[in-house]
């Protein structure tokens, strides 16, 4: 038992800081890496220009749970093949691994052998570089999940094995547990296939259709006004357009409207209406805007830029809503770190913000601050309000600190780093703005710690029964840093027919988890059909899932 906790948090403690590595080459753009000595630059690695043995053993290991085998990423673990970690000189990447960053979570690795240190930053190295010879492996076996001997989770706290459409949640305030009363897991997911007779489960009166397949990286889903849906490619930096949805529930066309673009996210249509003239498109760092009539399947001009935004680090998504007068723009933009205090963090200016521009991109301010990363953003047709889902920070334990649902207050201040989920400090910022306690926004509807909640919608299709009129539906895309998984699943929040929440939430769409190691889908947006019907887009399997309402 003393073995397999060490063993995971060796896990953890390189995964962390591998993280990390692409974290910090904000801060070190005009400096050292992560504050590196000059020293660090001469160190020499011993196995520079060669892949030594039992690297490629060791990165699995210590760091595929959480960085993917191929060093993809997961939930918030950005990707470790991007061309920025390049210009990192290896020792600077070895110093880091060994001195570590105790405030986000990455303890000092200095007891892992030195030879090992080295094997993994050779590694890491060779992911961005192509292989000459690719190797072909047999064909695997079929799945066959692994049943977890775990205990049940505490209720109201949940996991993938208890998650069922249909079940009610509400947490609160006075079930939190104390700061690390758990230590933090290292569990990212394994994506595997579609295993043979899995499909996603929804409430009785409702069934599930696979609308699209094939898909490269799906992220956000829109519907235009015309009934078209607007999907981003984030990886392949296209934006998709799928138009109809035909007898057997399919796309009665496809095009790309537009592509070459920077980690396009978010997406929304000027002016707000049935005449849009404009879409709008939040890339990792800027906001652009094409050319567009109703109809149009591809961009009339080029994209036109309009305001830069903070890029680097964690949290690339870049959302992008108007106010339903469309005076206002309004973009999420998330922290660049887990837990960074932003007095001394000059990386993290304008991050963990809700920012609001003109259309033109002019006279950007704060409109809410203190929200780590919201990722989901959404106006009520009804009221106007803005709303976000929220994933909160890392590193207090497996439940802590809740992710959430709520609207956003202009000049409202929702806590990260120093507070969360109303006068809680965090114990890593002990002692720092208490004139801040008394100001902290305690949100709407708290979910499950880590289960990354991201797109949401406002129902207001005619479809479904007349008690889901007006409620939020929500995806989370599921925990990477808990013991055991939770979310990957679409979830509902009722509004009751008032535009306010309750608190409480439902399990709506689940079943893509097959055991605590693998997975084969996770939900990332959502949004409604013409016809009323809900459409979903799914990074893990790269497709969209469509729930239609059978019953009476």
């Amino acid at each position: 038992m003393k073995a397999n906790v060490r063993i995971l948090r060796g896990s953890l403690a390189i995964a962390a800081i591998i993280s990390a590595l692409l974290v910090s080459w904000a801060r070190a753009q005009d400096s050292n890496f992560h504050n590196a000595p000059a020293s660090a630059k001469e160190l020499k690695n011993p196995y520079e220009g060669q892949l030594p043995p039992n690297a490629k053993a060791l990165f699995h290991l210590r760091c595929a749970r959480c960085h993917g085998e191929t060093g993809e990423g997961s939930g918030n673990i950005p990707p470790l093949k991007v061309e920025r970690i390049k210009s990192v000189a290896p020792g600077e990447i070895f110093w880091f691994i060994t001195k570590g960053d105790v405030n986000n979570g990455m303890p000092s690795w200095a007891t892992l052998p030195r030879q090992q240190r080295w094997r993994i930053v050779s590694y890491v190295q060779s992911l961005g570089r192509p292989q000459s010879v690719q190797s072909s492996s047999p064909p695997e076996a079929p799945l066959v999940a692994v049943k977890l001997s775990a205990p049940p989770p505490k209720p109201p706290f949940t996991d993938f094995r208890y998650e069922k459409p249909g079940e009610i949640r509400k947490i609160t305030l006075k079930v939190l547990p104390a700061p690390f009363a758990t230590a933090s897991a290292g569990n990212g997911p394994k994506i595997v296939a579609r295993p043979e007779g899995a499909w996603p489960k929804v409430p009785e009166g409702f069934k599930v259709e696979q609308y699209a397949t094939g898909l490269d990286n799906p992220r956000i889903i829109r519907t235009a006004p015309n009934g078209d849906f607007f999907v981003a490619e984030t990886k392949a930096g296209d934006i998709r357009i799928f138009r109809g949805i035909t007898s057997n529930g399919k796309p009665g066309q496809m095009a790309v409207f537009a592509s070459g673009l920077n980690q396009p996210f978010g997406i929304d249509f000027y002016p707000p209406g049935p005449d849009p003239q404009w879409v709008y498109v939040g890339n990792m760092d800027s906001v652009v805007r094409f050319p567009y009539q109703n109809g149009d399947l591809q961009a009339r001009g080029p994209a036109q830029h309009l305001a830069d935004l903070p890029s680097g680090g964690s949290h690339t998504t870049r959302n992008v809503r108007f106010s339903l007068d469309g005076k206002k723009m309004f973009v999420s933009v998330g922290s660049a770190s887990n837990v960074d205090d932003p007095d001394t963090t000059p990386g993290e200016k304008h991050r963990a913000d809700v920012l609001e521009f003109n259309p033109d991109g002019s006279e950007m301010q704060i409109y809410a601050y203190g929200i780590r990363n919201c990722v989901g953003l959404a106006v009520n047709s009804k009221t106007g309000e803005l709303w976000c889902s929220v994933n909160e920070r890392d590193g207090l334990g497996d439940n802590l600190v809740p992710d959430y649902i709520t609207h956003v207050q202009e000049g409202g201040f929702y806590g990260w780093p120093w507070w969360y989920m109303g006068s809680h400090q965090d114990p890593r910022h002990n002692g720092k703005h208490p004139e801040l306690k008394d100001k902290v926004i305690t949100p709407d509807v708290m979910l499950n710690p880590h289960n990354a909640s991201l797109g949401i919608t406002f129902y207001d299709g005619k479809q479904f029964p007349e008690e889901y009129q007006g409620d939020l539906f929500a995806s989370e895309h599921g925990s990477w840093n808990r013991a055991v998984r939770v979310g990957y699943e679409l979830i509902r929040v009722p509004l009751h027919q008032t535009g306010h929440a309750s608190g409480e939430y439902q399990d709506f769409m689940t079943g893509f988890v097959v055991d605590n190691e693998h997975v084969w889908g996770r939900p990332v947006a959502v949004t409604v059909a013409p016809d009323g019907s809900l459409l979903v887009t799914d990074d893990g399997s790269n497709a969209i899932w469509r729930i239609s309402y059978t019953g009476k």
